[in-house]
C-alpha cells in the first residue's frame, strides 16, 4: 500500500487492539505513526515495538474527550511534519445494557468517548487539512452503526452519529481535498467483550453467542480497513455477516427490526436480576 509511504499518520485508541494493529500496519506501509492513547504506559510499548522493527512511530498520551488535548496533538504533529495525512479516530469503549438499567452515567461515558472523541478530532484536524489541500479522516464506528442492536443502546447512538457524521463531512470535504471515511467492522476478536461494563447482562451468554465464523482478527479487519481507505471507499464494511446486516437493513428495516426483537427476548432471558 504506497499511498501510505512517506505519510504522517494520527491513530488514537492505540494502545491495544484495533488501534495498536492500525499503528503497526501504518507503520509497516511506511507511513510515520503518531499513536495517542490514555493509556501512556501502553501506548509506549507499542511504538516501542513499532521503532525496534526499524519503523517510525511516536507514542502521546491523549485524552480523546479532552479537545484540547486532541487539537494541541493535531497541532504539534503538523509543526513536527509541516503536514497531516491521516486522522484515525479510533478510540472507543462499549458497555452493555438495557437502557432501563443503565445510568446517566453510563450513556455519558460512551457518548462522551465513542462520539465526542470523533468529533474532536474532526474539529481539530478538518480545517487544518482543508488548509493543506489535503487530507484523509477515517473514523472507527461499527455494524452497530448501521442496524440497530438492542443492550448497547449507548454504543448504538454513538456509531451511528459517527456514520452520520463521517458521510456528511465526507460530501463537504469532497471539493476542498480532503477525503473521509468509516469503517464499520462487524465482530473483531479483540478483548473488547471481555473487558467492557456489563450491566446486568451476562458476560458468558455475550460470549457464547459469537461463532468464531463471525470473527475476524484485528489484523485482517485492518488489512480491509487500510485496502478501502487506498480506494477511498465512503463506508468499509468488514465481515460476511456484518455485510449481510448492512444490506438487509437497507432493503428491508422491518425484517432487520423483527430480528432485533428477538434478538432482545433472548437477552432478556439471561438478564441478571441484580448487579
Amino acid at each position: 500500500m504506497s499511498i501510505f509511504r512517506d505519510k504522517v499518520a494520527i491513530v488514537t485508541g492505540a494502545a491495544s487492539g484495533l488501534g495498536k494493529s492500525l499503528g503497526e500496519s501504518l507503520a509497516q506501509n511506511g507511513a510515520f505513526v503518531v499513536l495517542a492513547d490514555v493509556n501512556s504506559g501502553g501506548v509506549e510499548d507499542v511504538a516501542e515495538g513499532i521503532r525496534g522493527k526499524g519503523q517510525d512511530a511516536k507514542a502521546a498520551t491523549v485524552d480523546v474527550t479532552n479537545f484540547e488535548a486532541v487539537k494541541g496533538l493535531v497541532e504539534e504533529t503538523v509543526q513536527e511534519h509541516g503536514r497531516l495525512d491521516y486522522l484515525f479516530n479510533n478510540a472507543g469503549i462499549l458497555i452493555f445494557g438495557e437502557a432501563r438499567d443503565c445510568s446517566i452515567e453510563d450513556w455519558r461515558s460512551v457518548i462522551d468517548l465513542d462520539l465526542y472523541g470523533v468529533v474532536n478530532g474532526v474539529v481539530a484536524a478538518f480545517p487544518l487539512m482543508v488548509e493543506q489541500g489535503f487530507g484523509h479522516i477515517v473514523n472507527t464506528a461499527s455494524v452497530e452503526g448501521l442496524a440497530p442492536f438492542p443492550v448497547m443502546g449507548s454504543y448504538v447512538a454513538s456509531k451511528y452519529g459517527v456514520v452520520g457524521l463521517s458521510h456528511a463531512l465526507r460530501a463537504e470535504g469532497a471539493a476542498l481535498g480532503v477525503k473521509v471515511s468509516v469503517a464499520c467492522p462487524g465482530y473483531v476478536t479483540t478483548k473488547i467483550i471481555e473487558t467492557s461494563k456489563m450491566v446486568k447482562i451476562d458476560r458468558e451468554k455475550i460470549l457464547a453467542s459469537l461463532t468464531g465464523s463471525m470473527g475476524v482478527s484485528p489484523e485482517e479487519c485492518v488489512s480491509r480497513i487500510l485496502r478501502g481507505v487506498e480506494r477511498n471507499k465512503a463506508t468499509i464494511v468488514i465481515g460476511w455477516w456484518a455485510k449481510i446486516l448492512w444490506r438487509l437493513q437497507r432493503l428491508s428495516p422491518g425484517l432487520v427490526y423483527w430480528i432485533m426483537r428477538m434478538v432482545a427476548n433472548q437477552m432478556r432471558k439471561s438478564r441478571i436480576q441484580s448487579g
